[in-house]
């Protein structure tokens, strides 16, 4: 919504106009679900008169739409993302956030840092109608493994129909970690490092006929590369005998 044109199709055209039956895209759809959480990406890039119309919204629970309607907003939750402040914050900063207890002068800098540039792009009237500013603490190596994790399982899931099984060692995970991790771009680069490394390769391999229905695959990280191989499957602890009684 950056421009003003794209602001008005919020609330709907006005009698008269193009679109007037159709509702506003935001009021037409809390009209029909007033529990709703609305998110707004990006905030700081909005038009001005969409921070008009955010401001009838927190101060008054309710907006007008282009055909005379009034719609509660009382019920909705409206969160905001920016990344105003974000630029000094990555700069010049690298590697891992091992301990967030260990890092309090910085991260109460980069608090006041941020909060400042909100301020500067933000008119008071505004801020003053905003329940809670969050910051958002960068992520820690165990964290991203946990993200990892969760990308690795949906590779898992979807190698069930083959009836293939997926094992991923923890000296792969670390790697993949390791090559994913971008302070400036977040987790979004992982996603790519297991397609490139994992998902690519071993759709390869199960193409060329190497892995088969039953399967275990097991990926390693060995000797500056990942590798492909058969597992044995770990069978189940037999029970000893019980002893015979008289």
């Amino acid at each position: 919504y950056m421009e003003k044109h794209a602001v008005a199709r919020l609330i709907g055209a006005p009698p008269g106009y193009v679109g007037y039956e159709e509702g506003g895209q935001l009021t037409e759809a809390v009209r029909r679900r007033p529990y709703a959480v609305i998110l707004f990406d990006e905030i700081e890039k909005a038009h001005p008169d969409l921070f008009n119309l955010l401001l009838q919204i927190l101060d008054d629970g309710r907006l007008t739409d282009g055909q005379g309607r009034t719609v509660d907003f009382r019920n909705t939750v409206i969160i905001m993302t920016s990344n105003l402040g974000t630029s000094s914050e990555t700069k010049g900063r690298f590697g891992f956030v091992t301990s967030r207890a260990a890092d309090d002068g910085q991260r109460e800098q980069r608090q006041e840092q941020i909060e400042k540039a909100v301020r500067e792009a933000f008119r008071p009237e505004f801020l003053n109608r905003i329940d809670e500013i969050i910051v958002f603490e960068p992520l820690t190596e165990k964290e991203l493994a946990q993200i990892i994790e969760l990308m690795l399982n949906e590779v898992r899931k979807r190698l069930v129909d083959r009836k293939v099984d997926f094992r991923v060692t923890d000296a792969a995970k670390a790697e993949l970690v390791k090559e994913g991790f971008d302070r400036q771009y977040g987790a979004r680069p992982l996603r790519r490092t297991v397609q490139r490394r994992i998902e690519n390769p071993l759709a390869k391999e199960i193409l060329a006929g190497r892995f088969a229905e039953g399967d275990i695959v097991e990926v390693d990280f060995a000797e500056s590369e990942f590798r492909f191989g058969k597992a044995e499957a770990q069978s189940a602890p037999q029970r000893e005998p019980a002893a015979a009684t008289a």
